[in-house]
């Protein structure tokens, strides 16, 4: 046993290293192989893409706020309800703007009726100067006979055939005729300068164009422009968020009331570290996946631009690079990325959700930055386009003498133009039925 046990102890020390040699060959074979399938992949596939998954979505956030002051009597949606442009969101008291264009609609009709009569008055006057002239003309008339009549008297006084009395009385006619001329033409003159006076109001222009009456509709617009902003509407399609208005509430202009926010017209913003830029142009095409989906979804997009600066230099406390305690960190570039409204619509996004975004960087023919200005606006609705029409039609029957219907009708029709929806704060419970009904 002793022998045996010798013999087996001399014989694997020689046995261990050829088996630690082998071993050793094939994991260097191994991680030879792995790392020349590595070189190959990247230099096939890894080198044509740009990745991260420093990304989020990002949308239209459209926040609602009041342009005048006012009591909020109605709340028309929610958060999370869907709305319709042009939809009511919140309306505001409506009496004090109702006042302001009942007055201001007065005083329009007042200034076309004495605008109207201002015109009307132009004719007596131009009436009334023909009628001087006339009586000019036949005083000169009268007032020239007595002057003949003095010329053919004055050689018979010599002789004797006319007698000194009947020529002084005839001198007497002659002078009465010729100051009832002179007055008369100063009548003339007074009358050309009433009427003259009188067209300089009116000349150049109609009655419906007179500046009093400009000035008159001028104030009936402004007045029918506030008592439309008491009804604050929906200018996108989207859903509602952050409401934080309750009924009741005094609010001012610019205060923020909620936010609709466009689900249907999203994008991302990928924040690509600044080594990777080099290789982005716009243009080209991405793969982007959601957390709240996973891999199994995959977005389509396409580069729209780049960011003019990194993250940090826009952020509210820029770094101080020039201060001792400076440390280099790797900025980030935003990049937006427009995704496909198919892959959208198929499965809805969030506004903030995260995403893992992959650029194909094989195209290189697209701009690093835009060269081009936009030649279309970035967003534009028409809700609003409505208010000015309906002024002018107001303002054009008060002009024409024609009848309006009551202001409180006015408020009422607005209100159901705009989709009027039962007020949320109410009943909550019962919007969210009807809506997932």
């Amino acid at each position: 046993m002793t022998d045996t046990n010798k013999q087996a102890s001399n014989a694997t020390p020689t046995a261990n290293p050829q088996g630690r040699r082998k071993g050793l060959t094939l994991v260097a074979a191994a991680v030879a192989v792995a790392a020349v399938a590595w070189g190959g992949w990247h230099w096939a596939v890894a080198r044509n893409y740009q990745t991260t998954d420093n990304a989020y979505v990002a949308g239209n956030v459209v926040q609602i706020t009041p342009q005048i002051g006012g009591t909020v009597t109605r709340i028309g949606a929610d958060d999370t309800d869907y709305v319709r442009p042009g939809q009511l969101l919140v309306q505001l008291d409506a009496a004090d703007a109702l006042v302001a264009l009942s007055q201001a609609e007065s005083q329009l009709a007042q200034a076309v009726r004495q605008t109207r009569a201002l015109y009307a008055g132009n004719a007596p006057l131009a009436a009334q100067v023909a009628q001087r002239e006339a009586d000019l003309l036949r005083l000169q008339a009268d007032a020239d006979r007595a002057r003949e009549d003095v010329e053919r008297r004055r050689p018979l006084l010599a002789t004797g055939a006319v007698g000194r009395e009947e020529f002084e009385h005839a001198q007497s006619l002659a002078r009465t005729a010729a100051n009832a001329a002179a007055a008369a033409q100063a009548a003339v003159r007074v009358a050309k300068a009433q009427l003259t006076a009188a067209e300089a109001q009116t000349q150049g222009s109609n009655a419906e164009e007179h500046p009093s009456v400009t000035a008159a509709s001028a104030k009936v617009r402004e007045a029918y422009l506030a008592l439309q902003r008491t009804r604050l509407i929906s200018p996108v399609e989207g859903y509602a968020a952050k409401r934080g208005v309750q009924l009741g509430q005094r609010v001012t202009a610019g205060a923020p009331l909620m936010t609709v926010v466009g689900l249907h017209d999203l994008w991302v913003d990928a924040n690509f570290k600044e080594s990777q830029l080099a290789q982005l142009r716009i243009g080209q095409k991405a793969e982007l996946t959601a957390d709240v989906y996973g891999d199994k979804i995959t977005y389509h997009g396409t580069v729209v631009g780049l960011g003019a600066g990194t993250g940090a230099a826009f952020s509210l406390l820029p770094a101080q690079n020039a201060t001792g305690n400076w440390i280099k960190v790797v900025q980030r570039v935003p990049v937006r990325i427009a995704l496909s409204p198919e892959d959208l619509a198929q499965h809805p996004l969030r506004v903030g959700l995260s995403m893992e975004v992959k650029v194909d960087v094989r195209d290189q023919q697209g701009e690093v930055l835009a060269t081009a200005t936009r030649s279309a606006p970035v967003a534009q609705t028409s809700v609003y386009d409505t208010a000015l029409p309906e002024a002018e039609e107001r303002i054009s029957r008060i002009v024409a003498g024609q009848r309006l219907a009551p202001l409180n009708q006015l408020a009422e029709q607005a209100t159901a133009k705009a989709g009027g929806t039962a007020t949320v704060a109410a009943a909550p419970a019962a919007s969210h039925a009807a809506s997932a009904q």
